[in-house]
């Protein structure tokens, strides 16, 4: 199912931008201009994922997301700010935002933070980063797909092989060369799940997410 994600930001441009990024996701984008506003949104429909500016027209990101929470404890945040100060970082997190972007970014940038924070309600392919990746070409995706998916369960049984001797260096260059294969051809799920697994080799959970991820597009 395609994520939903309320978006609120008071600049009409920034708002654009935003939008347009996040539904290359893809997902489904409702744009609040305030917190009122947002506030009256958030009450008749349920939302997969908040994505709210910290400084509004009429009021702040942190305390709208108190308000929000009070309603739908679980879902995730992602704030977006213009600030630079890492204290301002600091306190938004310590708000209850998951995640804290600074503007400008690029549509790329906002969509890794939001596939970061929705896991699995987003797709296997990201279509927007593979024809980016290649400047457009629609069939040079496909053809790379292909190629892509061919290779991939001889690299996922070289790495569980080398995982389970023990050869955390044998692994590590699989997983490099698959995570730049993920970016090429926008298999962002799986290339989130090998980050992860380059990261904790040793970790069952790392390793299961990263399987599964696999037979997903397999």
């Amino acid at each position: 199912m395609t994520p939903r994600i309320l978006l609120v930001e008071d600049d009409p441009a920034s708002r654009a931008f935003l939008a347009a990024a996040a539904a290359t996701l893809p997902a489904r984008v409702t744009e609040a201009g305030g917190c009122a506003q947002a506030q009256a949104l958030a009450a008749g429909e349920a939302f997969d994922l908040w994505l709210l500016d910290a400084q509004l027209g009429d009021g702040d990101g942190a305390t709208l997301l108190a308000e929000l929470r009070a309603r739908h404890p679980g879902t995730p945040a992602l704030a977006h700010t213009a600030a630079k100060d890492a204290r301002v970082f600091e306190d938004l997190r310590a708000a209850g935002f998951d995640a804290v972007v600074a503007k400008p970014l690029s549509s790329a940038a906002l969509r890794e933070a939001l596939r970061r924070l929705l896991g699995e309600r987003c797709g296997d392919w990201d279509d927007a980063a593979a024809l980016e990746a290649l400047n457009g070409n629609a069939g040079h995706v496909q053809g790379l797909r292909r190629l892509f998916l061919s290779e991939l369960p001889a690299q996922a049984e070289a790495v569980a092989r080398s995982l389970g001797a023990g050869d955390v260096a044998g692994a590590a260059a699989v997983l490099h060369r698959l995570r730049a294969s993920c970016g090429f051809v926008g298999a962002a799920r799986l290339g989130d799940a090998v980050l992860l697994l380059e990261a904790a080799p040793t970790d069952a959970a790392a390793l299961a997410r990263f399987q599964a991820a696999v037979r997903a597009l397999l």
